[in-house]
């Protein structure tokens, strides 16, 4: 068994020590311009066009993240990128579930607790007190729930919020208020306090977090990004910040990453900024989902995660 391993950051020895320790059999070797050498399995990230465009033979390619829309980008602007044929695979969980419950959770008590308040009234040297907010009132959405999305919103309220999620179509969780499809996306915004986003990346959902979204939300409303920067106009969240109909927003994704150093939201006194960091992928996490997978498809079973192309997830 041969497979190929490509990412721009990751330590590629760390992942084949681990890939072949779980699987002795396997063949593992980082690809480099002009390898056409065989190969079973690809496991990428943002992989240069040559590297699968002819590989027709694979069984399986292994994108090392939580989307694969960057992948997915890439075939949209050089055709072939992916060869035709081959199943596309995602990372479904792999701890990054926990992660964004953490991210989620903080961000939301942040606001809950008015504690970015505080903190501004610190920086003004004034001692105040608030009226704490009231769970009744403070209804959550979460656009998404896949994986990330029901697992965030089942740790919310598992917190005693008022949760809904928003979806393609329709979920039940205990709980959680399910809403879905395009005719249910106002009703479901109208009214929350928060909205969490957790969408896949695709064109169906670009630019989603918009004036009419933010207009349907309660006054004073709370925005916190984890899905992709192409998810959010930023004009229009500028413009609800000013007029308060946001009252602040927890960024950890954007359209241009890093963000540039003149970018409004740096210097913007309501908006948070991480720097993408809401869930990384944990290397032995996700090798014992994909070695799991690779054993799946050598047995002629289905694996888990494979991607619609046209979904986009």
């Amino acid at each position: 068994m041969n497979i190929i391993f490509y990412h721009p950051t990751f330590d590629a020895k760390l992942w084949i020590d681990g890939i072949t320790k779980r699987l002795p059999q396997a063949n593992m070797r980082v690809w480099q311009a002009g390898d056409d050498q065989p190969a079973d399995y690809a496991l990428v990230w943002r992989p240069p066009h040559d590297m699968l465009a002819s590989r027709t033979a694979l069984k399986g390619i292994f994108a090392l993240g939580a989307g694969v829309d960057a992948i997915l980008a890439q075939e949209q602007h050089q055709p072939g990128t992916l060869p035709a044929g081959v199943p596309l695979l995602r990372l479904e969980d792999t701890g990054m579930s926990l992660q964004m419950q953490e991210y989620a959770l903080a961000a939301v008590l942040r606001y809950f607790r008015r504690m970015d308040e505080y903190q501004l009234f610190q920086q003004q040297k004034q001692w105040h007190a608030l009226v704490p907010h009231s769970r009744s009132d403070f209804t959550l959405g979460v656009l998404g729930a896949g994986v990330l999305g029901s697992s965030v919103a089942e740790a919310l309220a598992g917190m005693q919020f008022t949760v809904r999620t928003w979806s393609r179509s329709a979920k039940s969780q205990a709980g959680v208020q399910s809403f879905y499809g395009d005719d249910q996306l106002a009703a479901f915004s109208t009214g929350c306090k928060v909205l969490i986003n957790l969408l896949p990346n695709t064109p169906h959902t670009a630019g989603i977090l918009n004036h009419q979204l933010f207009t349907n939300m309660q006054h004073n409303a709370y925005l916190i990004n984890l899905g992709r920067g192409g998810h959010l106009a930023e004009g229009d969240l500028l413009r609800a910040l000013d007029s308060g109909q946001i009252a602040a927003a927890t960024l950890d994704v954007f359209t241009e990453e890093p963000l540039p150093a003149m970018h409004p939201f740096w210097s913007h006194p309501r908006v948070s900024i991480t720097p993408h960091v809401g869930a990384d992928t944990l290397p032995q996490e996700a090798m014992d989902s994909i070695v799991s997978n690779i054993v799946a498809i050598e047995e002629g079973r289905e694996p888990a995660g494979q991607v619609d192309l046209i979904r986009g997830y």
